[in-house]
């Protein structure tokens, strides 16, 4: 059996994304995105999902300036 401490990535509202011991509740705003394993996998499956950092809310305004929808999911 292994002690190794075992990750959650969960999201808010904002598509933001963190690593968080899994079992610990979750701060308010925040829910599980359903990938768990060891801390390194799952920063590496956060690097594989969330290519660009800037919260939703940024990026739709981005794009209602410039006129494209492409940005906003």
């Amino acid at each position: 059996m292994s002690n190794e401490i075992r990750y959650t990535v969960v999201v808010n509202d904002e598509e933001q994304h963190a690593v968080w011991p899994e079992g610990a509740p979750l701060p308010a705003g925040w829910r599980s995105e359903g990938f768990t394993g060891t801390e390194e996998q799952c920063v590496a499956h956060v690097d594989r999902v969330w290519p660009d950092i800037r919260p939703l809310s940024l990026r739709r305004r981005l794009a209602e300036r410039s006129g494209d929808r492409t940005e906003t999911r």
